[in-house]
């Protein structure tokens, strides 16, 4: 994997996306799904996992949000790290060195499975509004107009 590929979604693939949801929002779940391509070709069956799949990311296109499709089994660079982190490269060598991320070594380069780095940043989006709720409680009690 040499970079992340986000397919990003305007106006229009998102007010598509948003009515395709909700076509297939009235599906039963398991329910596997035929479509029917222009020009008369034989109907393309999709698979009831597929079908989950297919929501989630209609569901982020409908809001307007980039998706990108990876492998479970993705590992990411450093500095592939770095970027879906938003710090520096020299940052994520720390957390690795630190033993908080995870990483293999393929010659000199680390290589990190992408399930971990998505772990570690939802804790620490998770302890980010923990933190966050605290100070706003601090305030609101000193009487700080929060």
């Amino acid at each position: 994997m040499t970079h992340l590929d986000l397919h990003l979604s305007d106006a229009t693939v998102a007010s598509q996306s948003d009515d395709a949801l909700h076509a297939l929002a009235a599906l039963n779940p398991g329910t596997n799904v035929d479509l029917l391509a222009s020009g008369g070709r034989d109907p393309i069956r999709l698979p009831a996992e597929a079908l989950v799949l297919l929501r989630e990311v209609l569901a982020h296109f409908a809001k307007g949000d980039a998706v990108a499709v990876v492998p479970v089994a993705a590992e990411v660079t450093a500095q592939q790290a770095a970027e879906l982190l938003q710090v520096s490269r020299p940052f994520v060598i720390g957390l690795i060195d630190e033993g908080k991320l995870p990483c293999r070594m393929v010659g000199t380069h680390r290589r990190i499975p992408l399930v971990d780095l998505l772990a570690f940043k939802d804790a620490h989006k998770a302890r980010a509004r923990v933190a966050a709720a605290e100070l706003t409680q601090e305030a609101q009690d000193l009487g700080l107009g929060y």
